[in-house]
């Protein structure tokens, strides 16, 4: 089905005011698998109410109109669509409750050629309800698969960074729960191709995939242990490639190399499967 931008501006939500609770910053965390050793009081931060952090990566489910690419008038074969990358540049340490704002923009298409993909990008701005200040960003890409018409040869989807051929400095392993896209979609994205067998395989799937946004804050929760000693504040910019589908229950893991002072690069992987999941990524921290 080719995709017609300006059927999908008309359909673009209206600006998004989202309260939220503790309990939602708890729930977040559990999502990603915190909490998943009673023992480790590193944890308790992010999944207790007695010293409540909200994790950086939780901006990205802030302020989201969730998955409105499904409306029929987008003319959008939504089982068909998956993330391409993403971006999230904070300019405020998000808050463990309140009220945001969140604005979605339709940044445009690139026709990558016919019967090839179509990149959708899309821009959330996310600002506090109660003074309109910035809390951050986020860019996303949909990759919407065989959606794609014009003639001629293919456009590239842009340059691939290569990943540092030295080994890593840091590698987290950190197995997603079973039942991971069943709590994550409690945050917001019901699309149904994360819970959903018959979806999931209409769409190519063996069975329901996990959240690429779910894979992404497993990863930044390596991140934020390994570079920034879980202090949430000092995040300022994550981004990664979708590169490979994770499965619930899944191992995740996430090699760093630490760069310039406060940038590193990291990648991510299945060991089970040996597949590379997000790549292209980069954290910069204070």
């Amino acid at each position: 089905m080719a995709i017609d931008l300006a059927r999908i501006e008309r359909c673009a939500p209206a600006p998004v005011i989202h309260r939220y609770a503790a309990e939602d910053t708890i729930l977040y965390a559990l999502s990603l698998g915190l909490g998943d050793d009673p023992a480790d009081t590193r944890q308790l931060p992010f999944v207790y109410e007695a010293d409540l952090r909200a994790l950086p990566t939780m901006a990205l489910v802030l302020g989201d109109a969730g998955f409105w690419l499904q409306n029929p008038e987008a003319g959008i074969d939504w089982p068909r669509v998956l993330y391409g990358q993403v971006s999230v540049d904070w300019h405020d340490t998000v808050p463990v409750q309140g009220e945001v704002v969140g604005t979605t923009h339709v940044d445009g298409v690139v026709d990558r050629g016919q019967g090839r993909s179509a990149l959708l990008h899309l821009r959330r701005e996310v600002t506090h309800q109660a003074n309109g200040q910035w809390l951050c960003t986020v860019k996303s890409t949909y990759v919407c698969r065989s959606a794609g018409v014009a003639a001629g040869p293919a456009k590239p989807r842009g340059p691939v960074e290569s990943t540092p051929s030295r080994p890593p400095d840091v590698s987290v392993l950190r197995r997603s729960l079973p039942q991971a896209a069943l709590l994550y979609r409690l945050t917001g994205d019901r699309n149904p191709l994360h819970v959903d067998p018959e979806v999931a395989r209409s769409a190519g799937f063996e069975r329901p995939i996990l959240h690429g946004l779910c894979s992404f804050g497993i990863a930044g929760l390596a991140l934020l242990r390994a570079l920034c000693a879980d202090q949430v504040h000092r995040a300022r910019h994550m981004s990664a490639r979708f590169t490979a589908p994770v499965y619930p229950g899944e191992t995740l893991l996430t090699e760093i190399w630490r760069d310039a002072v406060g940038c590193a690069e990291f990648r991510c992987s299945v060991p089970e499967r040996g597949r590379v999941v997000l790549s292209n990524g980069r954290f910069e921290y204070a």
